[in-house]
């Protein structure tokens, strides 16, 4: 007599590691970073006169609205000057070390926020963009042009920390605030940027490209190195189990964010 096959179990759903899921966004932000690069490089005319004709106009406005543009230089001269990002970082940094033991991130951060810097001046030294020149001008900013170092610092330091703070499990009042200061912060420092006359609007465009793809490529590398407990270098944290096995596991601790391994109990 035939007996029936009893039925295969179903596959448990693969889960999407953090290297996989980091993979789409730095493809996409550095063909558009490159992009990007190599149209201001090669001073495309479209670019150029699109550039022109926002920064003129923006620059009229600029000329007139005296009181915007006063409160547009003392927010990008103070509150969003890339050494006043630095510094929120060297907070954090301090917030790390002291308050969860995470040396290793905290080395981390001060290691990205360094690179993104080296790579922002030389691309500005390799591109040597020139800056708007105005014979009215409203404000005034040295070096050369591309990409813009407050855009792509800002971008850099505010959307490591969001990370970091979503990782040291912020609640969910301190996420929203964080991340709505991060969003008007990164905006609001290439608008200003641009209104006072310092950039061209790709400029700022470079440096907030830029500033993502640096972000998403840094915590990549922080996941692959230093997964949460639980999580495996490549980011799986184990399918589903059968009953037999999990009703005899004791339950699993909640995930550690410190650096340091966890001590076994004596």
């Amino acid at each position: 007599m035939r007996t029936p096959h009893a039925p295969a179990p179903p596959r448990p759903a693969r889960r999407r590691t953090p290297a996989r899921s980091a993979a789409a966004p730095a493809a996409i932000l550095a063909v558009a970073s490159a992009l990007l690069l190599a149209l201001v490089a090669a001073e495309w005319r479209p670019l150029l006169d699109l550039d022109g004709d926002i920064s003129r106009t923006t620059h009229r406005w600029a000329v007139t609205e005296g009181g915007l543009t006063r409160a547009a230089r003392v927010l990008t001269d103070w509150v969003w000057d890339p050494w006043t990002m630095r510094l929120l970082c060297g907070v954090a940094v301090i917030w790390l070390v002291t308050r969860h033991a995470a040396r290793w991130t905290a080395l981390w951060l001060v290691l990205v926020v360094a690179v993104g810097t080296a790579l922002q001046q030389g691309l500005k030294a390799a591109v040597d963009r020139e800056r708007p020149v105005w014979s009215d001008p409203v404000d005034t900013a040295h070096y050369a042009a591309f990409p813009s170092g407050h855009a792509m610092t800002a971008t850099v330091v505010l959307g490591l920390l969001l990370w970091v703070l979503r990782r040291q499990g912020a609640g969910p009042a301190l996420w929203r605030t964080a991340l709505a200061v991060a969003v008007v912060s990164v905006t609001g420092v290439g608008l200003t940027r641009v209104w006072l006359g310092v950039h061209w609007p790709s400029d700022v465009l470079g440096g907030w490209l830029l500033g993502a793809l640096v972000v998403v490529a840094a915590v990549a590398v922080h996941r692959r190195l230093r997964p949460v407990t639980g999580e495996d270098p490549r980011g799986r944290t184990g399918g589903p189990r059968s009953p037999s096995v999990t009703r005899n596991r004791p339950p699993r601790p909640e995930p550690f964010t410190s650096d340091d391994p966890p001590r076994r109990p004596r």
